[in-house]
């Protein structure tokens, strides 16, 4: 017989999705510290990433501006 979990105890129907559901986690998180690790993995600095999304925000910003007047 399955166990049924409430939302508290569990947000998962069973324990093989909760397995499952770890394992593909705890992969997940190996490939990006495998990631982290490599000298070849670009890196940006606070101020860089800040930049790139206020672009990004000013962007999407501006269509919206623009549908809305369409």
């Amino acid at each position: 017989m399955t166990a049924v979990y409430t939302p508290i105890e569990s947000e998962f129907c069973s324990a093989e999705e909760e397995l499952a559901y770890d394992r593909w986690l705890r992969e997940k998180v190996a490939a990006s510290l495998v990631k982290a690790d490599d000298p070849q993995t670009p890196r940006y600095s606070t101020d860089e990433v800040m930049r790139r999304m206020d672009a990004i925000v000013q962007a999407a910003q501006t269509r919206h501006a623009s549908s809305r007047l369409a």
